[in-house]
């Protein structure tokens, strides 16, 4: 097993990762902006070591500083969580060639996912289905983009190859405002991603989110462990997940979980990751894989008893799966709400000081969160401040353990979502099940 790891990052995942490693016996280092002196993690963990500014830039997102954090505490492995580094190819192949272990995927898999056009091809010639669309459009071949669109039918999207967190992407309806989606898309990209690629695909009008979670270790062997319905979403980011996805079909789950695991054993995957469908008329449309933890791994593992975290740590150290297709089994049913510090109808950033906090309890409920009653909420990074799980034998009870956990939990000092997951766990087409990814968004005005 791993005797030392470094976890690059902060938050409820950074605790998440911590609390992974303890169970194995594995020490741990926290890595921390000036800003996350008093972060949970960081007070828990084996050792710490500070590595710049509040900024991302100077801190989480630096390189040599992370890097070196491992060399000075003599760590033998780095983990990225989600977020970040974690797909960062060049951070993985800078780990490696400094002699860590990089607590993820292979670097060549990093770069061919990480990239949407090579992810594509790639998923096409492993047989997962895709949304029609095309390769890379060129800007100065505009005639050529407008054939395309008139092909695959308005409307039509286009969407960075470098992309990822809901940016990168502009619907366009009609051939007058393609061009300028184009050129505004490209512009986009490359001061976003650093590559100015765009790509086109057919636009799914009501399409729900489904996505696919898989582990693989170094020895071939490869699992899937069910679906997550991650449709409930505002701008492309994710609000509420649950596992399993209402109306999907056992049959429907075996087909798909097999494509994904021969997908992964083309490529030659290591570790855990998740591949992305859009699921519209019964059919699933590979749009791409996240080839890290995911924000959402709870309700996964609340279904199957499997411990996501505890499995990369595994594989990272060259061990096996702990567990065989056949042993996985789902029970049950869970729903996630993502809390942050936001208010909840302009959705603007509250940052400040968490005067009161009380968490949830009972039967089903898990709460994953890195603050504390005191806890300052600082205004440089993601809103997320807590992951609220309910898990119930069947959907209506997790519906209503979750109702009952937004009733009970307290915090207070600054806004929070919560009143907006009150509303939506007490919707009556979301409690029905099989909302499109479009759903909130019309709810609250936006569409």
């Amino acid at each position: 097993m791993l005797e030392k790891v470094v976890i690059a990052n902060r938050g409820e995942i950074a605790l998440r990762i911590l609390r992974a490693c303890h169970e194995l016996d594995i020490k741990t280092v926290a890595v921390f902006s000036e800003a996350d002196r008093e972060q949970k993690h960081v007070l828990l963990a084996d050792e710490s070591v500070c590595i710049g500014p509040a900024a991302s830039i100077d801190s989480y997102l630096n390189i040599p500083a992370v890097i070196s954090a491992a060399e000075v505490t003599d760590a033998v492995a780095i983990h990225p969580g989600y977020g970040f580094l974690s797909e960062n190819a060049d951070f993985a192949e800078r780990v490696e060639q400094s002699g860590f272990i990089f607590i993820g995927p292979k670097v060549d898999t990093l770069r061919l996912m990480g990239n949407k056009i090579s992810a594509i091809n790639m998923m096409k010639k492993a047989g997962v289905p895709c949304v029609p669309g095309t390769d890379s459009l060129h800007e100065d071949r505009f005639e050529e983009a407008a054939r395309h669109a008139k092909e695959l039918k308005y409307p039509v999207i286009i969407k960075a190859a470098g992309g990822g967190g809901g940016r990168g992407m502009r619907v366009v309806h009609s051939e007058a405002s393609l061009k300028n989606a184009i050129t505004l898309t490209r512009s986009e990209a490359a001061a976003a991603f650093g590559d100015a690629t765009v790509y086109m695909e057919k636009f799914l009008e009501h399409p729900r989110h489904i996505e696919i979670q898989v582990l693989a270790d170094e020895h071939g062997n490869i699992i899937y462990l069910g679906e997550r319905d991650c449709s409930m979403q505002r701008r492309h980011q994710k609000v509420i997940e649950e596992a399993p996805a209402p109306g999907i079909t056992e049959t429907q789950r075996r087909k798909i979980g097999e494509i994904c695991v021969d997908a992964c054993k083309t490529m030659g995957y290591r570790g855990a990751g998740t591949i992305e469908f859009l699921f519209e008329d019964g059919k699933f449309y590979f749009i791409e894989m996240n080839t890290r933890i995911q924000v959402e791994h709870p309700v996964t593992e609340m279904i199957t008893g499997v411990d996501i975290v505890r499995e990369q740590l595994r594989v990272a150290a060259g061990e096996k799966l702990a567990y065989s297709q056949k042993d996985i089994h789902l029970r049950g049913h869970a729903i996630e709400c993502r809390i942050n510090a936001e208010d909840a109808v302009t959705f603007m950033p509250s940052p400040g000081v968490i005067e009161h906090y009380h968490p949830p309890g009972g039967p089903g409920i898990r709460v994953d969160t890195h603050v504390y009653q005191g806890y300052r909420v600082p205004p440089y990074y993601d809103s997320l401040i807590a992951k609220l799980i309910a898990h119930g034998t069947s959907r209506e009870q997790a519906f209503k353990r979750m109702s009952m956990a937004l009733s009970e939990i307290v915090i207070e000092g600054i806004k929070t979502n919560i009143p907006l997951h009150q509303r939506l766990i007490d919707d009556a087409a979301f409690a029905t099940g099989g909302t499109d990814i479009h759903y909130l968004e019309k709810k609250l005005g936006l569409k």
